[in-house]
């Protein structure tokens, strides 16, 4: 999937664990787990906020993009 969820990383660079954003937003755990995994296929704007809001950060932050092709890109070069 190209896009990427760095929750994790923002999680560590706030030095915040899993547990009290969790409770910081009002969602379960194991939502904020399925979300750092990406194992998710949306999240909602409201919950994106709250996350934001308490990690100081931007959506930008949390999700990045990835082009699956151009990461292949070099590959089929290579075969070609």
């Amino acid at each position: 999937m190209p896009i990427i969820v760095n929750l994790d990383v923002m999680l560590a660079r706030r030095k915040m664990r899993s547990k009290e954003l969790a409770e910081r937003i009002g969602i379960t755990e194991q939502n904020v787990s399925l979300l750092k995994s990406g194992k998710v296929k949306g999240v909602r704007f409201d919950t994106l906020a709250l996350i934001c809001e308490a990690l100081d950060c931007q959506p930008g932050d949390i999700l990045e993009y990835r082009d699956d092709a151009a990461s292949t890109e070099p590959a089929r070069r290579a075969r070609g």
